[in-house]
This record gives structure tokens, sequence and C-alpha cells, in this order.
């Protein structure tokens, strides 16, 4: 194991959902790559786009099927729904309320923990052209809006790629 922590290393994760729980995961893995020294990038595409959306702002989108889209997948960290056991909205509260309890970060908070410990985070440019959403739709620690050949770019070198 020694030896693994040596050899730093880069992690990038895809993160296609936009459940809660599973952006949960790939937050508490980047996060813990990144205080072992790795590099980590995160791509986020289609649904996993609403973890980085700024709060407020209902209706996106340059004609009725974006925005209308935009409206019935409203969403940012705190509105997230969970992939299993949901329960009209009530699922998400009641983790967010044990994980306060065993005093785990929200994922709003995992958010700027990985955005300081140097986690790059990357919307992909053929969802958001999709969704008619723009780099302003998206927190201040985005990187760059890249595609899927600048993904790839980075991908192939790293050790670790993960899709969530």
């Amino acid at each position: 194991m020694t030896d693994q922590i040596k050899n730093k290393g880069s992690v990038t994760l895809v993160l296609f959902s936009g459940e809660m729980d599973k952006a949960i995961a790939a937050f508490v893995i980047a996060t813990a790559a990144a205080s072992m020294g790795m590099s980590v990038n995160i791509f986020f595409t289609f649904w996993g786009l609403n973890v980085i959306k700024k709060e407020g702002g209902l209706i996106k989108g340059q004609n009725w099927m974006q925005k209308m889209l935009n409206m019935m997948n409203y969403g940012h960290a705190k509105k997230l729904a969970l992939s299993k056991m949901n329960m009209a909205g009530m699922g998400p509260m009641m983790l967010k309320v044990m994980m306060s309890e065993k005093k785990v970060p929200s994922l709003k908070e995992f958010i700027k923990t990985a955005s300081e410990l140097g986690v790059k985070f990357y919307p992909c440019e053929m969802s958001m052209s999709v969704m008619g959403l723009r780099q302003e739709d998206f927190l201040d620690e985005c990187e760059d809006v890249i595609g899927a050949v600048s993904y790839l770019a980075i991908a192939k070198t790293s050790e670790v790629n993960l899709f969530i």
C-alpha cells in the first residue's frame, strides 16, 4: 500500500448521475484522492450537470423544449433526489439529517472542499448545448467547458477512471 501512495497518479470521474447519493460518492472519492496528492478531474455530463448548477433561475434554454426540460429537471446540489427511496423528497432530507448527525459533510461542503483541494470541474459542452445551458449557469469553481475529445485526452493519462 505504501508504494501505491508514493505513485500519486491521477483520477478522472465522469458524473452522469444527478442523484444526491451518487454525487456524494463521487465527491468522497474525489476529495480522498485529492487529499492523497492525486490530480483529480470531474467531467459532468447530462444529469450530472445539476450537481454544479448555480441555485436559482428556474427557466433556462433558448427554445420551449429546453425550457421545459430545465423546468422539469430543475436542480442544483441542494435539490437532488436519491437514486433509491426518494420518498417524494423525504429521503434526501432524512439522509442529510443522518449525515449531519455523523458529521459527514453535505454535498455543498464536499464541492467546496474538492475545489479547495484542486479538483477540477468540467461541464460537458454537448450536454450544455442540448439543454440550453451556458457556462454562467454553473458554479464559479467550474473550469473550462469541454467536450468528449478533451475529456478523453484527460482520461487516457489517468490511472483511475470512474463513471458514476
